[in-house]
């Protein structure tokens, strides 16, 4: 090889990006029963559906943190934007929630025609794995719950207060205020908690906000119906989240429970553990030791 053309390969693979860095996903949505859910979907393999946490989107949770365009190269993906979220519809009331937020789930798998998927979801996308996981077990080929477990008084009564508060127009101070991690380690103040509530609710509607909670109050999974759970599960946490108690007293209630601790990872923000490249590999390991076989594929 001359040393013209070594200089001209060496320029192309300098030049070539990775096909799941290139890819342009397109906005796709589905009726799911009266109510516009946007997805996107890349990448090929077994079935992988990523559900967002509360007053987030696709895009934030999952794209931002290359979480879904790195899973797409060894995996079909699918992300959606939560109803009440993003650019999906956003009805008011708990009456559109409940348990329209799982069934969600299941119309997309439908819709997309997937038998069965590894199912994952981030605070309260988990709550919402968990449900779905619970209500259709059939259509699960493992349930993944990032910085959630178990349900408990403490947290309904938190989410509650948060509620109320986006109903009376006060924003999301109650929930900012155990999830909030500031860069410099501080505790945030008010100001930074106002700040936060302002930026998240410049792109959310506040009474669907307050709908979408109220309705992960009134579905979430009992532990009854976790303990009884027949899928692989795996749950992944920072070991700084606040929510780690959570997913200890998930692991009492399903011992066989995979757990993987991100050390220092907070639950949200540029120090949540999702933005943790721990993260995905956590979640391309657990995949690859349960693979689908051939029924789960379209």
């Amino acid at each position: 090889m001359t040393r013209r053309v070594l200089l001209l390969v060496l320029l192309i693979i300098a030049n070539i990006r990775p096909v799941w860095a290139q890819m342009p996903l397109e906005d796709k949505f589905f009726d799911s029963n009266g109510v516009r859910i946007r997805y996107v979907e890349a990448g090929r393999g077994d079935p992988v559906v990523l559900i967002h946490g509360g007053v987030g989107n696709l895009d934030m949770m999952w794209r931002e943190a290359r979480v879904l365009e790195t899973l797409a190269r060894d995996f079909h993906v699918i992300a959606f934007d939560v109803r009440g979220h993003g650019k999906s519809d956003k009805p008011h009331g708990v009456a559109s929630y409940r348990i329209e937020n799982v069934e969600d789930v299941r119309r997309l798998l439908d819709h997309v025609r997937i038998r069965r998927a590894h199912i994952v979801g981030y605070s309260m996308g988990g709550h919402i794995a968990a449900k779905f996981s619970a209500v259709n077990p059939a259509r699960v080929l493992t349930a993944t719950f990032g910085g959630s477990g178990a349900w408990s008084p403490e947290f309904e009564r938190l989410l509650r207060e948060t509620a109320e508060s986006l109903e009376r127009g006060d924003g999301l101070r109650p929930l900012l205020a155990t999830t909030l991690a500031m860069p410099d380690g501080r505790r945030p103040s008010r100001e930074d908690l106002d700040a936060q509530s302002r930026r998240a609710l410049a792109s959310n509607d506040p009474l669907a906000l307050a709908g979408a909670i109220r309705g992960v109050i009134e579905s979430h999974a009992s532990p009854v119906e976790l303990r009884a759970l027949p899928m692989p599960l795996l749950a992944i946490v920072g070991s700084a989240d606040p929510r780690i108690d959570s997913v200890e007293a998930l692991k009492r209630i399903k011992p066989d429970l995979k757990v993987v601790s991100i050390e220092g990872a907070t639950h949200m923000g540029a120090t949540g553990a999702q933005g943790r490249p721990e993260f995905v590999a956590a979640l391309r390991e657990f995949f690859v030791a349960h693979p689908s076989g051939q029924d789960s594929e379209r």
